[in-house]
């Protein structure tokens, strides 16, 4: 009763153990959601930091914060460098250009080579990577443009107008031209018409009316177009401006064009002038926007072209003018507008709007990080919880049972590592099982005969005669036989099978097993022959072991060879693979696969039979324990089913291999194969004794 009890409490603890759970802070699913959680605050966070820094300043400067300061600086280093071919002397209008505006304003090269800069000393900080804007007069930023000299902006034409170069007028033309327009300014005075003289970049100056109405002085007397003349360096420039659109509209397959003085092309349409018979003069327009400053006087009005020739004829006479300008402007430079500290882009504040949704933004992304982390902890813990619970009734004793594979990852293969492990240890207990019932079966059968004879002689039936104490010892010596193959079999697998290496000469060690076994070959009819090279192949190998070994396999070829048949003995050095150690066949024993042997060269020794061999589904059987192929174990042949095992063993024990082929009806073949002198010692475990 009190057996059955404690049987009970037992069966009842287990399930104490699978019902326990630990708690949510030491389980891995409640760490794998607090680091989950950490991580995501930790990003949300940094990057709302990151944002906020990295877009306050772009959104305040698309805003137009301290646009205009940044578009006036711009248009005043912009006029400097269309008027000097040089940035030497800009030193000092950058250090007024930063006094008024409170800002930092440097000036770089294209490849960062300073030019000049507003701060100096331990103020001068780093520039950022990204320039405010590129000061280059033959390519105007038109945003920052528009926006200086007092909001008037540019046309489409990038040039700047201030950049005349070659067009510029010598001080005793612009004389000339002054007194000329100041004549006619006083001569339209005189007809009740206000007008202005306006002197241009390029020094030219030209007669402005009051209210921008030329409509007016076609009325009067008053000759405006002798102010539209060209001067003599300016036809030159005019001309060689014409050679450098013609030699573009050329390379393109065209014909050349002549530039008007407004850098227009085609005839101009006269009109007449009232109160001048006969007099034609041209009708004054407006300057358009794509002409250099110094053409900014009135100009003849030209009928609208249109075509691809006038697109083309446009496209050159832009690219004529670059070409003509680049030599007395300044190279392209970048400048570099940001705070007295340093600052180019400063932050500013959220507002409580912005700071909300930042903060719901940081939620949902919190929230969806640990939804995600509890249903990926979950899938990764409940394979766990299987393994646990099949390790458990592993333990309690309970029938091996498989755990399911979920997927190829980490857990997957823990998972199809425990099952193998788990099927592997069931065969284990089947063998161990069917081990402890072919050991009392065979001590058994010689422990009975022995026990029946003598039962029957101390009964009187039979006499203690020679035979009769012949047939005694046969019994006792089959037992001790199989006592020593146990035990033989007890060492290996503790690995403390002694060996006690020495050099080893094959050929004579074969002849010896033959000579041992050459009686028994000739009663049963067998012809026993030794093959190998004089002088074989030497070794280093325990000499009583190895005689075991290959005596185990000629006594068991001779048992399963019919009479008038063969055994062969045969040695050969094979040499090892260059790509790796000897790989052994399909039908090594298990344990011999994962043994490779080393060194220079492997010695096979082979035992050959022409007996009945072995069918294919119990070759790889042949090497197991207490295995013989007669299933109803009869003893007319002989053998425990311990001969081949111990073989296995004691090769293995030499650090070599095992194997058997064979083709039923014709014989089998048993290889020995093991490392030549000089080869790797025995596997870990086994002890060598010198």
């Amino acid at each position: 009763m009190l057996r059955a009890r404690g049987r009970g409490a037992r069966q009842q603890e287990p399930e104490r153990v699978h019902r326990a759970r630990l708690p949510l802070r030491r389980s891995l699913l409640g760490r794998l959601l607090a680091v989950s959680a950490l991580v995501a605050a930790c990003s949300v966070a940094a990057t709302a930091w990151i944002a906020v820094q990295t877009t306050s300043g772009a959104i305040k400067q698309e805003q137009g914060q301290n646009l205009t300061a940044d578009a006036r600086i711009y248009d005043t280093l912009l006029e400097y460098a269309a008027r000097n071919p040089t940035w030497d002397r800009v030193g000092a209008t950058v250090r007024k250009l930063a006094r008024e505006s409170g800002r930092r304003v440097a000036l770089t090269t294209q490849g960062r080579q300073p030019l000049a800069d507003s701060a100096t000393g331990e103020t001068a900080r780093a520039l950022p990577p990204q320039a405010s804007a590129v000061v280059d007069p033959l390519s105007v930023n038109t945003v920052l443009a528009a926006r200086g000299a007092d909001g008037q902006g540019t046309g489409a034409d990038r040039i700047d107008p201030r950049a005349v170069g070659p067009f510029r007028l010598s001080a005793a033309d612009s004389r000339a031209l002054r007194r000329t327009a100041d004549g006619k300014v006083a001569c339209l005075n005189r007809a009740g018409i206000a007008s202005d003289v306006v002197v241009g970049a390029s020094g030219r100056p030209r007669v402005q009316i009051v209210g921008n109405d030329p409509e007016r002085a076609l009325g009067t007397r008053c000759d405006l177009a002798a102010l539209d003349a060209p001067t003599r360096s300016e036809r030159k420039a005019l001309d060689a401006l014409t050679e450098l659109a013609d030699a573009c509209l050329k390379r393109q397959g065209r014909e050349g064009v002549t530039l008007n003085n407004d850098l227009s092309w085609g005839d101009p349409a006269p009109v007449a002038v009232p109160g001048e018979p006969g007099a034609l003069v041209p009708r004054p327009v407006p300057a358009p926007r794509d002409a250099p400053a110094e053409q900014a006087a009135p100009s003849v009005e030209m009928p609208e072209l249109t075509g691809e020739r006038d697109r083309a004829i446009a496209s050159c006479v832009g690219t004529a003018r670059s070409e003509q300008l680049s030599s007395y402007v300044a190279s392209p430079a970048l400048l570099f507008i940001g705070d007295e500290g340093g600052a180019t882009l400063p932050g500013f504040d959220l507002s409580p709007a912005n700071t909300a949704r930042i903060a719901g933004a940081a939620a949902l992304v919190l929230a969806l990080t640990v939804g995600a982390s509890v249903f990926a902890g979950a899938r990764l813990v409940r394979p766990l919880h299987a393994l646990t619970g099949a390790a458990q009734r592993m333990r309690d004793g309970e029938q091996p049972a498989s755990v399911p594979v979920s997927g190829d990852d980490e857990v997957g293969r823990l998972a199809a590592a425990f099952n193998d492990m788990s099927a592997h240890r069931a065969r284990l207990e089947e063998q161990r099982k069917a081990m402890v019932s072919d050991v009392a079966h065979e001590l058994r059968t010689p422990l009975s005969n022995i026990r029946g004879w003598l039962e029957a002689a101390q009964d009187g039936l039979a006499d203690p005669d020679p035979a009769f104490v012949s047939s005694l010892l046969e019994e006792a010596v089959l037992l001790q036989h199989i006592i020593d193959d146990l035990q033989d079999l007890a060492a290996a697998d503790a690995g403390a099978l002694r060996l006690h290496p020495e050099p080893v000469e094959v050929r004579e060690l074969l002849g010896q097993v033959a000579a041992a076994h050459q009686a028994r070959a000739e009663n049963a009819g067998v012809t026993l022959a030794v093959t190998a090279p004089a002088p074989g192949p030497a070794l280093s190998a325990d000499p009583v072991r190895l005689r075991q070994a290959v005596g185990n396999l000629v006594s068991n070829a001779v048992r399963h060879t019919p009479e008038g048949g063969r055994v062969t003995l045969r040695a050969y050095v094979a040499e090892r693979d260059a790509s790796g150690p000897y790989a052994p066949g399909p039908n090594a024993s298990e344990e011999g696969r994962g043994t490779a042997v080393a060194g220079g060269v492997t010695v096979v020794i082979e035992v050959t039979d022409t007996g009945s061999g072995i069918p294919a589904g119990d070759l790889p059987h042949v090497f197991d324990r207490f295995w013989r192929a007669e299933k109803s174990r009869s003893r007319r042949t002989g053998g425990s089913g311990l001969g081949l095992a111990i073989v296995r063993k004691l090769v293995e024990a030499h650090g070599g291999t095992v194997e058997a082929t064979s083709t039923e009806g014709e014989g089998s073949t048993f290889a020995l194969r093991l490392p030549g002198a000089g080869g790797r010692p025995a596997p870990d475990g086994m002890t060598t004794a010198f």
